[in-house]
């Protein structure tokens, strides 16, 4: 293997380009980004650096000395637009084609978007955190879409901003279908307790230079609008090319693809029926598709452990695990009314789960011994 395309320049695809090298491989790697700007991180683009407290800079993922180490040839500003696995192609954008005899897809999505909202700010991309933080100017009003991990650290941020701020979310409290209804209801109590207007269970309808318009005829006024509503995988590249795709890349246990020179990792990867879009699972997942795809084969299977955390408000909220509706919620420390507390998941005698708010300390000692589930 001579030439290995790394398509997708964010967190999976750097990891990915890094254990190419930790694993021996010193052939050509080619790392093919849509966006002009080098890799970055993006967990802060909606905490630190959308208040304004973290630069650009900070969130670089490489270093000089990274540059220097892992000689990646750099294709930033353009987009794959097909793959061509019998003549070993990548197709770009720009015209041009990069020739690969292995492939890594970690083209991870797009923010999803909703009808009648197409002048709402997304948060997915450093360019949308800049346009939205120059929109934040005091004294506007913030009514957010959706009140899921974004959705609520977006609020988070702007209320230390001192701006005022609903956000608006269908489900009947923030996060139910992750946490259970008990747990989403600290979040709730989060959002409540630093002045944020949670709405739940209200549809939206669009949005005017007013506000936000919703199902029931009422209007939310806002001067800004953020939409934080999920991502759509970015597959469209791949038809044509032979590969299974249905709400992501689909691979088996071992992040391979139906051919074994092309694997998938992060958010774009659908492995046991669902994507996992986490900042851990993209870095985790590295290894084992890399290992596989060196090999030529499926020798490695990778098992998710469900790790996530969100920092919101005055809050760090840690999750591991698999929890599923049904298994059996505990308090192992503190009360779901305190400031700080870790619960666990139950189920068949074993812990398949554990959630903290602010207290990180026992929520590590407890996720080790986790039960995972079987490799995907």
């Amino acid at each position: 293997m001579k030439r290995v395309a790394v398509v997708g320049a964010s967190l999976a695809g750097v990891r990915a380009a890094q254990e190419l090298r930790a694993q021996g491989y010193d052939g050509g790697v080619v790392l093919i980004g849509d966006e002009p700007h080098l890799p970055y991180d993006r967990p802060p683009l909606s905490k630190a650096f959308l208040a304004g407290t973290a630069s650009a800079a900070s969130l670089e993922l490489l270093d000089a000395g990274d540059l220097a180490s892992l000689a990646l040839d750099f294709r930033l500003g353009v987009r794959a637009t097909a793959l061509e696995p019998a003549a070993r192609r990548v197709l770009l954008s720009d015209g041009g084609s990069v020739h690969a005899d292995g492939v890594i897809i970690a083209t991870g999505g797009r923010a999803r978007t909703l009808p009648g909202f197409e002048d709402a700010y997304p948060l997915r991309t450093i360019d949308d955190a800049l346009a939205l933080r120059a929109a934040l100017v005091p004294g506007v009003r913030v009514v957010i879409v959706g009140a899921g991990f974004i959705g609520a650290e977006v609020a988070s941020t702007c209320r230390s901003l001192g701006l005022d701020v609903v956000v608006l979310e269908a489900l009947p409290a923030p996060l139910a279908p992750v946490l259970g209804p008990e747990l989403a209801a600290v979040c709730a109590r989060l959002h409540a307790e630093h002045g944020t207007d949670l709405r739940c269970g209200v549809r939206v309808e669009g949005m005017s230079a007013a506000g936000v318009h919703l199902a029931d005829g009422s209007l939310v006024p806002a001067d800004v609008v953020v939409t934080g509503v999920g991502m759509t995988p970015a597959t469209e590249w791949l038809a044509g090319s032979g590969l299974k795709v249905g709400n992501g890349v689909c691979v088996d246990a071992g992040l391979v693809t139906e051919l074994p020179s092309v694997v998938a990792v992060g958010d774009v990867a659908r492995y046991g029926g669902r994507r996992h879009e986490h900042w851990t699972n993209a870095s985790e997942q590295a290894p084992v598709a890399v290992a596989n795809l060196l090999a030529g084969r499926t020798s490695r299977t990778y098992t998710p452990s469900g790790y996530v955390w969100s920092d919101q408000y005055s809050g760090t909220l840690q999750l591991a695990g698999h929890p599923r509706p049904g298994d059996a919620l505990t308090f192992v420390d503190g009360d779901p009314s305190s400031s700080s507390f870790v619960a666990v998941w139950e189920r068949d005698g074993s812990t398949v789960g554990v959630f903290a708010l602010n207290n990180a300390k026992l929520f590590n000692r407890l996720r080790r011994p986790l039960r995972l589930p079987a490799a995907v």
